[in-house]
């Protein structure tokens, strides 16, 4: 998540996360932010594809996305939003807010490309108050001979392609890591059919600051 631009990518994934969401990932966001209240930071808002799913109990978002393309898409997802979002420009190693700031902080699919997980995840930590929440639904390190290639690809070309995604990393290890509890957590293949890439390996989780 750095302030580089990437045009190509940020092409790609504008048409990847409708297919995402048809494949059954509109159900995750939905349940990444079910029961959310009070003040949001939302970490790599992308296009904006969270932003149906917010409860009328949330009562403001803060949106941040480095990325210029996917922020233009996500601002005009907000004029439609059910919920008040700001979307703003920064990244997740230097949030653009005070300490305690927020209620809950939302991570969908973005604690793979961060180029420092911990910091990020301090960062996180930092901005919530005391018993705030982070929900996040990541793609996470697998198993076995997937573990494997996982290691290849994020040794390669996959970084490069995915605008510095990793697909191994154990990010609910580095959340508990960063000072948070894990609270809830379910682990499952993402997309369920078709054939398995090395970002296949998923979880759906809340961790308590």
């Amino acid at each position: 998540m750095s302030r580089r631009g990437h045009p190509w990518f940020a092409r790609v994934y504008e048409r990847a996360s409708v297919a995402m969401d048809a494949a059954g990932g509109f159900a995750h966001r939905r349940a990444l932010v079910a029961g959310l209240a009070g003040r949001v930071v939302e970490i790599g808002a992308g296009n904006g594809r969270m932003f149906v799913h917010y409860p009328a109990s949330v009562t403001a978002v803060v949106a941040v996305e480095p990325e210029p393309r996917l922020r233009a898409s996500a601002l005009a997802a907000a004029r439609d939003a059910p919920v008040p979002i700001e979307v703003v420009e920064g990244v997740a190693e230097s949030l653009p807010a005070a300490d305690g700031t927020f209620d809950a902080a939302v991570a969908s699919l973005v604690l793979c490309s961060v180029p420092h997980q911990p910091t990020a995840l301090a960062e996180i930590h930092r901005v919530l108050r005391p018993g705030g929440e982070l929900r996040f639904f990541e793609h996470v390190r697998g198993d076995g001979a997937l573990r494997r290639v996982q290691r290849v690809a994020d040794a390669t070309l996959w970084p490069l392609l995915c605008a510095g995604c990793h697909t191994g990393r154990d990010t609910p290890a580095a959340i508990t890591a960063a000072g948070f509890e894990i609270t809830e957590l379910s682990r499952f293949r993402f997309p369920p059919t078709g054939p398995t890439m090395p970002a296949a390996p998923h979880v759906l989780g809340r961790a308590a600051r």
